[in-house]
């Protein structure tokens, strides 16, 4: 699977989250209740001061297996209570460009990149959603590196 190199600066993501980890079996009913409480239960509508309307899927705070999961956007501003905010550290990374079915490309792209032998640093990984067409979706995957 390809992937280029960059450099991010910091980006703050504010959303909703919880915690799962590739070996819970409930992992991706969790995940999907997050994108759904994010969409359909208004909280994306809620977020204040987006940088742009792409939603992030974050995975931080790695411990133990475990993972925190965050569904929301990037914003300029951290201003909102009550919702998650995170932040994504100025680093290096791999870039994944992903095209497809929105659920299957992420998920293969993801079986794929857990097989590579990358330098990875576990402090921030996330998912930019470029568009929303479900079916034939751009997705960017940052996999952050030591």
């Amino acid at each position: 699977m390809k992937y280029e190199i960059v450099s991010l600066k910091e980006k703050i993501v504010v959303g909703v989250s919880a915690i799962t980890g590739n070996d819970d079996p409930n992992m991706g009913k969790t995940i999907a209740g997050l994108w759904e409480e994010l969409y359909q239960g208004g909280i994306n509508k809620t977020i204040k001061n987006k940088a742009n309307e792409y939603a992030i899927g974050l995975y931080s705070d790695y411990k133990d297996n475990k993972y925190l999961v965050t569904a929301g956007n990037e914003v300029c501003k951290a201003e909102n209570e009550g919702l998650t905010i995170r932040k994504i550290p100025a680093g290096k990374y791999a870039k994944f460009s992903i095209e497809g079915h929105m659920e299957k490309a992420v998920a293969e792209a993801w079986n794929k990149i857990w097989e590579m032998d990358l330098d990875r640093s576990y402090e921030a990984d996330f998912e930019e959603y470029l568009n929303s067409d479900f079916d034939n979706a751009k997705i960017d995957i940052y996999i952050s590196l030591k």
